[in-house]
């Protein structure tokens, strides 16, 4: 028996044992995509069953924030695409300013190959859905079927394990960043209303504000919270969807160290050296200043060396992935499904939605590929095939919670055609989810190893890698 192993398991509280299969699911991404899976069944359940009046009657409830004059009401519905949805987007813009400083976007040769596919992946399903809608009211919404859902694709990849090599997870990450830019374009350009020039002037200044604490050194998050809020609140005031103001946020958030890595390693060292050399007092640590003050400057070092980008994305990615996504999923997915419902599929908003996602999404993206590759404007890189790409471009036609949101934005005033918008959508992710899988199972790993970082040890089990 091992007696350390013993003693170090017998130190662990009990509370992180009873935590611990908690703490494991939370780490597979996958688990996320489980969690909006259930709260999509949930919410259609919830709409066709003898409750779907309190599951309507829930959203349209009103909630009003606020004191005296100074009050903002909206429906629970309006606060959750408005207000958590903007939180959705900083992550999003988070993620696409790490990819542009140290990603895979970092370079015009590294960005080459996702860039084009993700045009690609978005300009044939627009025209496929044009087509099908052209001289409609719902040609409105062909901004729906550009786009992917990237916590259900990489879900799926997760569910692969090592039959997926992990340059495929790299690729497919890189094209659902470019085209959330892509979208976040089409929805401040397309899908905004009358404009305020007041409250944009507002919603500048704080810009200008948060991007004018960055230069200066302002490391502390509350400083950009509160300028963030002040920002968000006058894009939902001046005609600009509020997402687009957590996307804005995101850019101006440092990502630069306070003090580089060698002078952080000499000083760890050093209050290193200084907690072994109390440590043999023999009092208990709550009444030891010194092993106390020491902890408390390796911490303060750790938060100086660490950026705060990447500190704050990982915070909020738990949030993002198991409360702000689920919770829009279960507001929007329940679409009443009457004895007609399937007839619906065959009208031209369906069609152009079924169509762009199914087909459009693997046409554009896997023909840019191959375009890029027989121009040897890219090359394959060793391990992978053109199968997995073909794979890869089936997974991007999941839209489902980016396309469900512009949804809302095309037709938020038509509620049938977004029923059958949303309902279209749900088919769509499915059937690509579902061809996707299959494919890259087929496929196989190529001679690359497949990844096999759980996002929280190295190779070896030693180094974290959470960021």
């Amino acid at each position: 028996m091992n007696t350390s192993n013993a003693t170090e398991h017998e130190a662990i509280p009990l509370i992180e044992q009873a935590l611990a299969p908690f703490v494991r699911f939370s780490r597979v991404e996958a688990s996320g995509g489980l969690v909006l899976i259930a709260c999509t069944i949930l919410a259609l359940l919830w709409a066709n069953s003898r409750f779907a009046p309190s599951y309507f009657a829930l959203w349209e409830t009103p909630v009003t924030v606020g004191f005296g004059d100074m009050v903002l009401s909206k429906t629970l519905l309006h606060w959750i695409n408005d207000g958590l949805m903007a939180v959705f987007f900083f992550t999003v813009g988070l993620e696409i300013k790490r990819e542009a400083l140290v990603g895979e976007l970092n370079s015009p040769a590294q960005a080459a190959l996702p860039v084009a596919a993700a045009v690609g992946g978005m300009a044939v399903p627009a025209a496929l859905y044009a087509f099908f809608n052209a001289g409609t009211p719902s040609v409105a919404g062909w901004g729906i079927p550009m786009a992917t859902d990237i916590a259900f694709a990489l879900g799926i990849l997760s569910l692969l394990g090592r039959r997926v090599p992990s340059g495929l997870k790299v690729f497919l990450a890189a094209v659902a960043i470019v085209d959330d830019i892509g979208a976040v374009l089409v929805i401040a350009v397309f899908y905004s209303g009358d404009l305020s020039l007041i409250c944009l002037a507002v919603g500048g200044a704080m810009f200008v504000c948060m991007l004018g604490a960055n230069v200066a050194g302002v490391r502390h998050p509350v400083v950009y919270l509160l300028l963030g809020a002040v920002l968000w609140l006058a894009f939902l005031k001046s005609g600009v969807h509020a997402t687009i103001a957590g996307v804005l946020a995101a850019m101006a958030i440092p990502a630069r160290t306070r003090i580089p890595g060698e002078a952080f390693v000499a000083r760890v060292r050093r209050l290193l050296g200084c907690f072994e050399h109390a440590n043999g007092s023999g009092r208990p640590l709550l009444a030891d200043k010194a092993r106390l003050s020491a902890i408390g400057a390796v911490e303060d070092a750790c938060h100086k060396a660490s950026p705060p980008l990447p500190r704050i994305e990982h915070g909020l990615h738990p949030f993002v992935a198991y409360a702000v996504m689920p919770l829009f999923a279960l507001a929007n997915a329940g679409v009443p499904l009457a004895s007609g419902a399937g007839s619906g599929l065959a009208e031209p908003v369906s069609l152009g939605i079924l169509a762009g996602l199914v087909i459009g999404k693997q046409a554009g993206v896997f023909l840019a590929c191959w375009t890029m590759f027989k121009l040897r404007l890219a090359a394959i890189p060793e391990g992978l095939r053109a199968g997995h790409y073909y794979g890869a471009a089936c997974l991007a036609g999941i839209g489902f919670t980016m396309s469900i949101f512009i949804a809302g934005l095309a037709f938020g005033d038509q509620s049938a055609l977004d029923a059958k918008a949303k309902l279209a959508i749900l088919a769509a992710s499915t059937i690509s989810g579902l061809l996707g899988y299959l494919i890259l199972r087929a496929v196989g790993p190529g001679d690359a190893p497949a990844s096999n970082d759980d996002g929280i040890s190295g190779g070896d089990g030693t180094c974290p890698s959470k960021y």
